[in-house]
Parts: C-alpha cells; sequence; structure tokens
C-alpha cells in the first residue's frame, strides 16, 4: 500500500463514517481542486451507487469563469444537486456592504451559515488540509460549530486513531475534513494517478495581470487595477481558487500534471501563504474567520 493508498482509504472511511452518521450532509464544492477531489472520492466510497450527499458553493459573483463551466458541468455529468449561496443577492437586499478593497472572500460568511440553517444540513465537507494554514492544521477532522456555525477551539474534541465523535445538538453541526491529512503534492499526485480533470487555470497559460502586495491579480471590473498599477500579460497559474479580486497567480511554464508536480515538490511557500490576500489582513485572518464561521 502507498501513501496515497492510505490517504484514500482514510478519506473514503470518513465520507462513509459521515453517511451512517448524519442524516443531511452536504458537500461545499467551489470548483477548486481539493472539493474536485472530494468529490472524485465520495464517487468512489459509494460507487456503484449515487453519492449520498448534495453540494453547496457559496457564489461570491467575483468567481473564475473557468471554475463556473467546470463546476456546473461535474454537477450535471454526475446528476448531483447543486445548492447555490449568493453574496450579490447579499448585497443586493443591503444586507452586507462591499468591502473597500473589492474582494469578497470574507463576505461568504453570512450566505454559508444561513444556507446552512435553512437546509437543515448537520454535517458540512470541507477540503480544508492541515498544511495549507495554522488556523487548519490544528482544527479536528470532525470539527465542532455551535446554533451560530461559530468555531471555538476549546471545544474540540479528541479523535484518536479512526475514531470520530459526530455528536452535537440540535441547531449545531459538524464540519467535516477529509482531506486534513493529505498535503498540497498528495493532492496533485492523486490527481495525476487517477486521471482527474481540473480547470485549465491550474495549468500555466497567459493572462493578464497586475501586481499588488508581491503577488499577481488578474485584471478585469473586479478589483483593479487601481492607479499606478500595471497590467501586462504573463505566462501564469492557479495554485489555489478563490474571489478574482484576492486570488494570486504564480509565474509558471507547468502545461501538464508532471510539471506541475515538480514545480510544487521545489516550493517552499504554501499555496494560501503565496496567493491568497484574504488571508494577509492580518496575522490571525483565517482563524478570526473561521470562529465566525468560515470553512
Amino acid at each position: 500500500m502507498t501513501h496515497l493508498d492510505a490517504l484514500e482509504s482514510e478519506a473514503v472511511h470518513i465520507l462513509r463514517e459521515v453517511a451512517g452518521e448524519f442524516e443531511r450532509p452536504v458537500i461545499l464544492f467551489s470548483g477548486g481542486k481539493d472539493s474536485i477531489l472530494m468529490l472524485h472520492l465520495a464517487l468512489k466510497a459509494f460507487a456503484p451507487a449515487q453519492v449520498p450527499f448534495s453540494l453547496l458553493h457559496v457564489d461570491t459573483g467575483h468567481n473564475f469563469p473557468e471554475v463556473l463551466e467546470y463546476r456546473d458541468r461535474v454537477v450535471a455529468a454526475h446528476g448531483l444537486r447543486l445548492h447555490v449561496a449568493s453574496v450579490q443577492d447579499y448585497i443586493d437586499r443591503g444586507v452586507l456592504k462591499e468591502r473597500p478593497d473589492g474582494t469578497r472572500n470574507p463576505l461568504q460568511t453570512l450566505p454559508l451559515t444561513e444556507k446552512i440553517q435553512a437546509e437543515r444540513f448537520d454535517a458540512v465537507f470541507g477540503g480544508g488540509r492541515r498544511d495549507e494554514e495554522k488556523a487548519r492544521a490544528k482544527e479536528r477532522v470532525f470539527s465542532l460549530r455551535d446554533e451560530f456555525s461559530q468555531w471555538d477551539p476549546r471545544r474540540q474534541r479528541p479523535e484518536l486513531w479512526n475514531l470520530y465523535n459526530g455528536r452535537h445538538a440540535p441547531g449545531e453541526h459538524v464540519r467535516v475534513f477529509p482531506l486534513s491529512n493529505w498535503t498540497e503534492l498528495d493532492v496533485w499526485q492523486y490527481i495525476a494517478r487517477e486521471h482527474i480533470e481540473l480547470p485549465e487555470i491550474y495549468f500555466a497559460h497567459e493572462r493578464e495581470v497586475f501586481q499588488r502586495g508581491g503577488m499577481w491579480l488578474t485584471a478585469g471590473e473586479w478589483g483593479g487595477p487601481k492607479d499606478g498599477e500595471t497590467v501586462e500579460k504573463r505566462q501564469v497559474r492557479y495554485r489555489t481558487v478563490g474571489d478574482m479580486s484576492c486570488t494570486g497567480a504564480v509565474d509558471s511554464d507547468a502545461t501538464t500534471l508532471d510539471a506541475v508536480i515538480a514545480e510544487i515538490a521545489a516550493s517552499r511557500l504554501t499555496e494560501r501563504g503565496a496567493t491568497r490576500a484574504d488571508d494577509k489582513l492580518s496575522e490571525a485572518a483565517m482563524e478570526d474567520r473561521k470562529r465566525e464561521g468560515y470553512f
């Protein structure tokens, strides 16, 4: 058994554990590589039967078109049900306000938590991994959220071996992270092994970008460029997918899976540390958002 076989086995066990223990689970599906991998594992875990979970996407309105096209195509191909919580709807109703910096990623929390409450989801699968960011590094595989979807690290439960505690009071739910023990390199090696299709933006392509805060951001109607920021065409790819206005590209000539894997193996920065402006708002930006109910 290889290390990828062991990681796959662990994730499949977690998916089946949730299917047997919870009444209304849902998979957070953004069309990013981690949620794509999680859906692939769910398809394997329950084949030849239908996946017993629906999907949920929090749409910021600033998504990459290539990712939305991929999302809709995959949902249709597998006959899955997709719930969409729209940030734009909350802005139109005056519940949320646009941020001065233009990014909408921090605005996802309220639409997410209200959708969970409205649909009575009691388990929510996320694609978070411990190697991504320090707040995610200390979160359990089964992460209890209170009736307001908030995370309190002090309420975390022991997780011994493969024993998971899904108990929760009415109104509470559990966030579940089957990929917790995977690394970015593991994800890409598994994608290559399983021949999993990904959106094109994960591979090197020519794009108009501008530099801000040491990152190459996509030029367009959202987020910039501002005065003094110069747009140029560069060969780039994306290591992670989020809001177009806060997700940075990296210079790359990796157009194949093998080239991407070699590039990641040589990298010394995590994908979020290198490419996510929303994580740079403060030293504890991710933990603060998780406490409020974020992914």
